[in-house]
């Protein structure tokens, strides 16, 4: 980076310069003019030493890309073209300036020291309405910014929860929400049952008809029960097998009511489209529990859990409650 002369002597204009746009004021004019203008050549960076300087681009593009270590990185790339400025929230702040700024071709700078950058602001109100503007500028373009990054990462925090194969619930939105739904049921003094489901015999539908069959077979069971269940009803994927599915303000003899109706269309559930195939059937054990006074999610799950080892110990095929 290399003085190549002052403001005063360039071919540069103020009216051209952001910051400075309607500031018709000689005094501004003339404190302008012994500010440096440096030249930086394309894929230079700017060395100022770790000071707090304002820089304005009066030729060519500059790159700015936040430091990760100065805990203002959002992670974003900005792009300073002619007219444009960077570094006044660090002269503001009188702090640092770890943006790391680099030339995207040749480039000449107006360097403006902060004490001036302070002095200039006293002397011209135009400079701090437009200084205002800028920063109000990028403070909404940040909260864009921040917003947009918040809708994506719910929605990969959303694809987090869900399992890949089903597309139901898994285990991790279980843990997260079935305290709040046992806890709110508590509070409201409602019921909430969960029915666990356990696939009959899966690994020997596995070795008969091979592992592609069988995520078919889990896919067809899960999508029995998450279409047989209310909009309000949650289906989730437990493990391996076992799926189940939560019903709030259910009752007990509901949720029982509720187990049949899946077993019987898991009964009927195709597996493979492609009917040149034989169809296997498939069949669930299914466990029904409700929500007790002074229970809770933990309590409810190993409930239901007893009651699949008890319709298993039955003979498969069938509910307990």
């Amino acid at each position: 980076m290399n003085q190549i002369g002052t403001f005063g002597a360039s071919r540069y204009a103020m009216g051209e310069l952001q910051l400075f746009r309607d500031a018709e004021d000689p005094a501004v004019t003339a404190a302008l003019a012994p500010c440096a203008v440096v030249r930086l050549a394309a894929g230079q960076q700017v060395e100022d030493g770790l000071r707090a300087r304002l820089y304005i681009v009066l030729s060519g593009t500059l790159e700015v890309a936040p430091d990760a270590h100065s805990g203002n990185d959002d992670g974003g790339v900005t792009r300073v073209f002619p007219g444009e400025s960077v570094g006044e929230q660090a002269v503001l702040d009188d702090a640092v300036n770890l943006a790391a700024m680099t030339a995207l071709e040749d480039c000449e700078l107006l360097v403006i020291e902060p004490e001036l950058v302070w002095q200039l602001i006293d002397r011209s109100n135009v400079l701090a309405r437009n200084l205002l503007r800028l920063l109000s500028f990028r403070v909404r373009a940040a909260n864009a910014q921040l917003k947009r990054r918040q809708k994506l990462g719910e929605f990969y925090r959303q694809l987090s929860l869900n399992d890949g194969l089903t597309g139901l619930y898994n285990r991790a939105w279980l843990n997260e929400m079935l305290p709040k739904l046992a806890a709110r049921a508590l509070q409201d003094g409602s019921p909430l049952s969960v029915i666990m489901i356990d696939l009959d015999h899966f690994k020997r539908f596995n070795d008969t008809h091979g592992h592609i069959a069988g995520d078919a077979a889990l896919s067809a069971a899960a999508g029995v029960i998450r279409d047989s269940l209310r909009p309000s009803d949650f289906a989730v994927r437990y493990g391996g097998e076992e799926l189940l599915a939560v019903l709030p303000d259910t009752h007990l003899d509901l949720a029982g009511i509720v187990a049949e109706r899946l077993a019987e269309r898991l009964r009927t559930a195709m597996v493979f489209p492609d009917m040149r195939l034989p169809l296997p059937h498939i069949t669930g054990s299914f466990g029904v529990a409700c929500l007790e006074a002074g229970g809770d999610e933990h309590a409810l799950v190993a409930a239901a859990d007893t009651a699949l080892y008890r319709a298993k110990e039955a003979g498969r095929d069938r509910v307990s409650v």
